[in-house]
């Protein structure tokens, strides 16, 4: 009896994974879970400091972006206004607010109307001079948009360089979301010749000035858009302003720049 009770037992057997072979796969959720962290606390980053960085990485257009601090601080080397800045307000004003600037960023959009407002509201001591700063490994819409306000400055100078900087930021999602193949419509809606508008935007000769601005940038210290800068054209001093702040903080740094003697 003890026989048969012995033959229908039935032997299971429980298999445990080793450690080893957990390793892998605990290593690729490892990293998942440190990729998600990192996203996460650099979208924090940008929001608190009201612009877009890159931290630690190259851009294509060949500059290389650190963490940018908040505050306010002395410039780099500044290049200077020159003819070939595309600017608005009065080009013999004693500021120069420079910024640096991409055109998916919808920090950059945010500072928009604001540097607006202090050419507005000082139409003799404020000119406002637009310079590129396409992240692109951010926005890789970013850099063929500003060559084709490029080829609109190139096709109908200073007026429509701004008049087609205007309408982009007027009608783009940001963040990589406008459609690219309504840039010639867009162009011609501001009075731009569609036809030559395609033909510069589809040569790419406008990528090494947005390169050479890029460059400019990253000399002056420029580490995320917008970087706007404050350049006393009569004393040389200069400020460097990271972020869309708000226009009570530009206010206060032209107002401080310009009671210098």
């Amino acid at each position: 009896m003890a026989e048969e009770k012995n033959k229908k037992r039935k032997t299971v057997t429980i298999t445990i994974p080793s450690i080893r072979s957990l390793t892998p796969i605990l290593l690729i959720g490892s990293i998942g879970l440190a990729f998600l962290v990192g996203t996460l606390w650099q979208k924090v980053q940008n929001l608190e400091s009201g612009g877009t960085r890159v931290t630690g990485t190259t851009s294509a257009t060949g500059g290389n972006s650190q963490a940018a601090p908040p505050a306010a601080q002395t410039a780099g080397e500044v290049d200077p206004v020159t003819d070939s800045d595309y600017v608005k307000g009065n080009r013999n004003a004693r500021i120069a607010l420079i910024e640096y600037s991409d055109l998916e960023c919808p920090f950059c959009q945010r500072f928009h109307p604001t540097a607006q407002q202090a050419v507005d509201e000082y139409p003799d001591d404020v000119m406002w001079v637009y310079r590129h700063f396409p992240l692109e490994q951010l926005h890789s819409k970013a850099p063929k948009q500003a060559e084709a306000v490029e080829c609109a400055g190139k096709l109908a100078g200073n007026d429509g360089f701004w008049a087609l900087t205007d309408k982009i930021f007027e009608v783009t999602p940001s963040n990589n979301g406008l459609d690219m193949d309504t840039l010639p419509d867009l162009a011609a809606g501001v009075g731009i010749d569609k036809s030559a508008f395609q033909t510069c935007l589809d040569s790419g000769e406008m990528a090494q000035k947005v390169s050479d601005d890029f460059q400019s940038g990253t000399k002056a210290g420029v580490t995320g858009t917008p970087g706007n800068i404050l350049l006393d054209t009569k004393t040389g001093d200069s400020q460097l302003i990271p972020g869309a702040v708000p226009y009570p903080q530009l206010k206060q740094a032209i107002d401080a720049m310009l009671a210098k003697s």
